[in-house]
């Protein structure tokens, strides 16, 4: 893989970087998602014969780490696009590309995800929402939680399972599941944390879809899931990123300026050597992601998925740790609203939690590239 970045990545972070800059911290999520996406950066990976710019979730990434950067990071990115739009692009019928990935592109319609359950965890073969077959279509009963933006989605790409019939065995499928359809209700989740994008319990009972609703092919299983779930560890590293930039660039510019004892408080080396550790640990978790996107886009999914969980794991403990100390650099003013770095100590920890925690990260990587045996 390419370790300098080209130059039609470099371009895209300052148009994209300039973008950012004008909508700021304060930010309204509607019309910078409808700007972003007349520019053509919501869809910029999906296929350019359906709207999109034909790039990859490598250009994608770029765009959500610098909106992040800026301030004014778009949540959904992660979710229809980079997840949902990427799975109907490669496994969808003619007639769901043609339906939606030029709305996903042009930011007209979006798509939520919906895979995490109450009982389930980290788990996916504890998923309980099943798909039965009823007559030409589906039937589909389950519940969710922790599903983001499902009020502003046209509809939910959701994990459910289905019986093998040669095995009996329940397997992994996905389906399309409009807001409006019979059955479907959600529960906006009382949480802590304040964002744009809301959480939400979906609940499905007996949920009636017609035989098009089941995205790709009935037997693909984990293949179909994890060509949504990898885009979506490299998406939520570049988050992390671009949350961990901002927070350290609101505490360079503030130690270069504050003066307690006739210099900057940036001169002290207790001040400067953390922030420039945490500058270095955000360039590795970019570097990372980059490699992850990389192979993603090359067709290598199982090397991806290694990379992917890596960026994802490095970018959650970079951020969590650079907003920890641009805090810490501020002060008392850390905590206050006007450097808009107080919420971002709750914001930094979704990246350790969501979508998967660390601990299965290391799980992951202790097995599949360690070779070490399971605990479980």
């Amino acid at each position: 893989m390419p370790t300098i970045e080209p130059e039609e990545h470099k371009s895209l972070r300052e148009a994209v970087a300039a973008l950012g800059k004008r909508h700021g911290r304060d930010f309204n999520r509607e019309q910078l998602w409808s700007e972003a996406a007349k520019l053509g950066y919501l869809g910029v990976n999906l296929p350019e014969e359906y709207g999109g710019g034909g790039g990859g979730i490598a250009e994608l990434s770029i765009v959500l780490e610098e909106l992040g950067a800026a301030g004014c990071p778009l949540l959904m990115m992660v979710v229809s696009p980079a997840i949902c739009g990427t799975v109907i692009a490669r496994f969808g019928t003619e007639a769901q590309k043609q339906e939606w990935l030029p709305a996903l592109a042009d930011g007209t319609r979006t798509m939520a995800f919906g895979i995490t359950e109450p009982d389930a965890g980290s788990n996916s073969h504890r998923i309980t929402t099943t798909a039965h077959r009823d007559g030409a279509g589906w039937l589909l009963t389950g519940r969710k939680v922790f599903i983001s933006g499902v009020d502003i989605a046209d509809a939910t790409l959701i994990v459910g399972r289905t019986e093998d019939a040669r095995t009996g065995r329940l397997k992994p499928c996905l389906f399309i599941v409009p807001r409006d359809a019979e059955g479907f209700t959600r529960r906006q989740m009382d949480m802590e944390l304040q964002a744009a994008e809301k959480q939400f319990e979906l609940a499905l009972d007996d949920v009636r879809l017609p035989a098009e609703a089941l995205v790709g092919d009935e037997d693909a299983g984990l293949l179909q899931l994890f060509a949504g779930l990898n885009p979506e560890r490299i998406m939520t590293a570049a988050f992390a990123i671009g949350m961990g930039r901002y927070a350290l660039s609101q505490a360079i510019t503030y130690a270069r300026d504050r003066t307690v004892w006739n210099t900057p408080i940036g001169a002290h080396q207790a001040i400067a050597h953390p922030l420039a550790q945490a500058h270095i640990d955000l360039e590795l978790a970019r570097l990372m992601m980059q490699k992850a996107a990389h192979l993603y886009d090359a067709g290598d999914d199982v090397a991806a998925g290694e990379a992917a969980n890596m960026a994802k794991y490095a970018a959650g403990e970079a951020c969590v740790k650079a907003v920890d100390q641009a805090v810490h650099t501020l002060g008392g003013n850390g905590l206050t609203r006007e450097f808009g770095l107080a919420s971002l100590i709750t914001a930094a920890r979704v990246a350790r939690i969501a979508p998967v925690s660390r601990e299965m990260i290391l799980n992951y990587v202790s097995h599949q590239t360690l070779g070490l045996p399971k605990s479980y």
